[in-house]
């Protein structure tokens, strides 16, 4: 039998069945004895054999519990991060042997960690060399685009020709910018450098950003929200999330229409929001926003490839945020961000 494999088990019984058999001989020698001056000894006895069986059984289910609780700080130490954490399992039986598997899977997991670690590195490793392979003719075709420019000042049709390349480079410079950031946080190669962030100083930041743009395209930009608010976040990709969706407000807007940036701390999250009262999102197209390479067939914009919304997401769930949209056709749209605070959970 496989549960008499254990040696403590095996004692157990060993020690009962010892115990059972005394108190079957003291009972028998009771029955026989009738009156005999010994029988009320042995029959003191037969509660005594009762007590001593309960007290073994005591301490070795207090021992089996010992194992237990060492076989669970073991798994927590490993749970924390302690990958050489192992449960002890020299003995033979069935608890044993699940610690033997628990241990083989821990090993199983920590190879997947190292080979999942070297994947990333060589990701990062590569990723870098595709930007600098990118940026290098990309840089030159610009320098180039601007010589075409200068060139053809008193070519109207050339100038046109030079004006419409530098937007598309201007498009392919974005699209292999955000295609690298997405891929970075895809494979986790990123690390966050967060800390406290004022968000009124923050949201200024972008709203400085795209003040020419306002100015040009005679938008409003308002900022409203409590200057004592604050995030802890990664300043750079936070800026770029928000920045996303500004300019996604701005590319659905008309002159004249406004673009409100708002935060706002309650008890457990603080939230951010960004709205606008343009163009608005089909209803078709809200279940699908936040894919990539997502262009809807009611859109008007020709000029964006689908990957600002997607990045702007990943940035949000990388700190471990959530994103939401509301939005009606022809009433604008409201992407509202949210991030839960760690002290008050």
């Amino acid at each position: 039998m496989r549960i008499l494999a254990n040696r403590k088990t095996r004692h157990l019984f060993c020690r009962m069945g010892l115990l059972v058999a005394l108190f079957t001989a003291l009972s028998a020698a009771f029955a026989l004895a009738g009156q005999h001056p010994g029988a009320p000894l042995a029959a003191a006895a037969v509660p005594c054999m009762g007590i001593l069986l309960l007290a073994d059984l005591y301490l070795y289910f207090c021992g089996q519990e010992k194992i237990l609780e060492q076989a669970v700080a073991q798994i927590q130490g490993y749970l924390a991060g302690n990958a050489d954490a192992r449960l002890a399992c020299e003995e033979e039986g069935e608890l044993y042997r699940l610690f033997h598997e628990v241990n083989s899977l821990a090993a199983i997991l920590n190879a997947h960690a190292e080979n999942e670690g070297a994947a990333r590195i060589f990701l990062k490793d590569t990723l870098s060399n595709i930007s600098h392979q990118l940026k290098t003719p990309l840089a030159a075709l610009n320098i180039y685009n601007g010589i075409l420019q200068e060139e053809a000042r008193d070519l109207p049709a050339i100038r046109e020709f030079a004006d419409r390349s530098e937007q598309e480079l201007d498009r392919m410079e974005t699209l292999v910018q955000n295609l690298l950031k997405i891929a970075r946080l895809d494979s986790g190669t990123i690390l966050l450098e967060k800390a406290g962030e004022n968000l009124g100083e923050l949201m200024a930041c972008v709203q400085r950003r795209f003040a020419y743009r306002a100015g040009q395209e005679q938008k409003q930009l308002i900022l409203r929200g409590e200057d004592a608010v604050t995030l802890a976040c990664d300043r750079t990709w936070m800026m770029e999330a928000v920045g996303n969706l500004v300019k996604n407000a701005f590319d659905h807007t008309k002159p004249g229409d406004t673009i409100q940036i708002g935060w706002k701390a309650f008890a457990s999250t603080v939230q951010i929001t960004v709205q606008d009262n343009g163009s608005g999102i089909h209803p078709e197209d809200l279940p699908h926003i936040f894919k990539r390479f997502y262009r809807s067939k009611f859109s008007q914009d020709t000029q964006g490839v689908g990957l600002g919304l997607p990045l702007t997401k990943a940035i949000v769930e990388a700190h471990g945020g959530t994103i939401q949209v509301q939005s009606e056709p022809g009433r604008g749209a409201a992407f509202t961000l949210r991030f839960w605070i760690p002290t008050k959970l």
